[in-house]
């Protein structure tokens, strides 16, 4: 069975009980893994057993194996794995042709869609639940932050919930984070709820490392080379996390492949922009940015981009130890890409 963005809340009860395998995947990897933990927690409880695919990959019988196997204390077991595309496909191929009914397997797909693989092989089984998640626009980002804020005791005004949901990127991840500092900060619980106010939200740092990312993440998606190496230099000065750098980018490009989706054949950018100002989706003060940008990435130039930044992405997180040197010959390369439009 398949679900989206709209129809997953609806559909999921009913998959825990009938599904054993769950496929989360699309452009929006955080909403990805909250669907994954939200269906995890109707399911029964467990010990947790979290693989990467890339392990998958190499074995592809392991994951039969341990959805199959029993924990040391007899208890229920969940399968977690998070892969890159495709890199699982022949261990959940083993998996469906085993016999013997095993444990929920939950699997985060990065840089997939509900076209892969994997999606096609669990799309129309019974036992099977496929989600194809995109990134939320501001307006429903928001509205999630303040319902995180109700589960946490935090009471926040609408411009509030906005300002967090901008500074975090429409990132549900590190949207919840702030909500849980605001919740220390306040010390507020759902039984002693506490109004946060933009005084509370500053003494956090809610302003989140994306203030320092983002003038390196314009340049390279605006080909702008000649500012690139100043850019590259100011990131090895202030010391910037490679990783969430890196996230950042992902976040930029899964924004404009949502606007590119809306945008469609037509060539008024500017006006396209207006609208969705006008709707809320896109910050007046990102809009010459993006103009530049959707010139630049759209179709299968698009696609390979987001391919990129998930090749990057697997790159960095196998190689610590280089992965300042790695991320900045990639952006070099991608800041090239683009000058080249």
């Amino acid at each position: 069975m398949k679900a989206t963005q709209k129809t997953f809340a609806g559909m999921a009860p009913r998959a825990a009980r009938e599904c054993s395998v769950f496929y989360f995947c699309g452009p929006d990897e955080a909403g990805a893994s909250d669907a994954a933990q939200a269906l995890a927690a109707l399911l029964e409880p467990g010990e947790r057993v979290e693989i990467a695919g890339a392990e998958l990959r190499r074995d592809p019988v392991r994951l039969a194996d341990e959805a199959r196997s029993v924990s040391l204390f007899g208890d229920k077991r969940q399968i977690h794995v998070r892969t890159n595309g495709d890199e699982a496909f022949d261990a959940v191929e083993t998996l469906l042709a085993s016999p013997v009914a095993g444990w929920p397997v939950l699997i985060v797909a990065t840089g997939a869609t509900d076209k892969s693989r994997l999606a096609k092989l669990l799309g129309d089984r019974p036992d099977a639940l496929v989600t194809m998640l995109h990134p939320p626009d501001l307006r429903a980002a928001a509205l999630a932050v303040r319902q995180m804020g109700d589960s946490a005791g935090v009471q926040l005004s609408g411009a509030l919930a906005e300002r967090i949901a901008r500074a975090t990127g429409l990132d549900s991840r590190m949207a919840r984070s702030e909500i849980e500092k605001l919740s220390l900060y306040l010390d507020a619980s759902p039984q002693a709820p506490r109004t946060a106010d933009a005084a509370a939200l500053d003494a956090i740092g809610a302003a989140s490392e994306d203030d320092g990312f983002m003038p390196l993440v314009n340049v390279v998606l605006s080909g702008e080379a000649p500012k690139l190496g100043t850019e590259l230099a100011r990131f090895r000065e202030l010391e910037l996390n490679p990783v969430g750098l890196l996230l950042a980018f992902e976040r930029r490009a899964a924004q404009l492949a949502a606007l590119a989706g809306r945008l469609g054949n037509r060539s008024d950018i500017n006006g396209f922009l207006e609208g969705e100002m006008a709707s809320r989706r896109v910050f007046f003060r990102d809009k010459p940015d993006l103009t530049q940008q959707l010139r630049r990435w759209r179709g299968r130039r698009l696609e390979r981009l987001l391919a990129r930044l998930t090749e990057l992405h697997t790159a960095l997180l196998g190689d610590n130890r280089n992965a300042e040197l790695m991320l900045s010959q990639g952006l070099a390369e991608i800041t090239r890409a683009a000058a080249a439009r």
